[in-house]
């Protein structure tokens, strides 16, 4: 698979709603495959199609729990409860972390790659990635929800406690 540029905050992709997947295709596939290694590449737990320059509803998730990774395709959050404060990044906005509530528990219902319904729940970090890579597809940036300011952060490469970038 190939690694994809990932666009970053002020690219006007970002800020436009995606189109849903009528059908899927080796293309949009491969496109899945490429998002995943790239999310990878980049120590992401989430990463969305237009992150990648592409404006279709695709999602990749990997929090790294076991049961990842997840391939949602033209996903939509249909239960959501609870409430979570905490700390969250994004690859399109490097080396920047803020302050973010979300719901501490979702239920999302999308496609995996064989266009076959399925339903994915999540709790603390999954409930967080989803809610984050969802508003992606509507051309939401996470910074617009952030409570307060933005923090700079680096990684030093022997941090390997951290819950990575979505």
């Amino acid at each position: 698979m190939a690694l994809r540029k990932i666009r970053l905050e002020g690219d006007p992709i970002l800020s436009k709603k995606c189109n849903p997947v009528k059908e899927m295709t080796p293309h949009l596939v491969e496109l899945a495959h490429d998002m995943l290694d790239t999310m990878y590449d980049a120590n992401g737990v989430g990463l969305a199609a237009p992150q990648v320059g592409v404006l279709r509803r695709i999602v990749v998730i990997d929090v790294y729990d076991g049961n990842g990774p997840h391939y949602l395709i033209n996903p939509k959050i249909v239960e959501k409860d609870g409430e979570q404060t905490g700390q969250e990044g994004c690859l399109s906005v490097p080396n920047k972390v803020g302050t973010v509530t979300r719901p501490n528990h979702v239920i999302c219902e999308a496609y995996d790659l064989d266009m076959k319904p399925y339903t994915l729940e999540g709790e603390g970090l999954l409930a967080r990635a989803i809610c984050h890579e969802l508003d992606h597809l509507d051309g939401i940036m996470y910074t617009s929800k952030v409570e307060g300011d933005l923090m700079e952060v680096t990684y030093d490469g022997d941090d390997e406690e951290g819950e990575g970038e979505e």
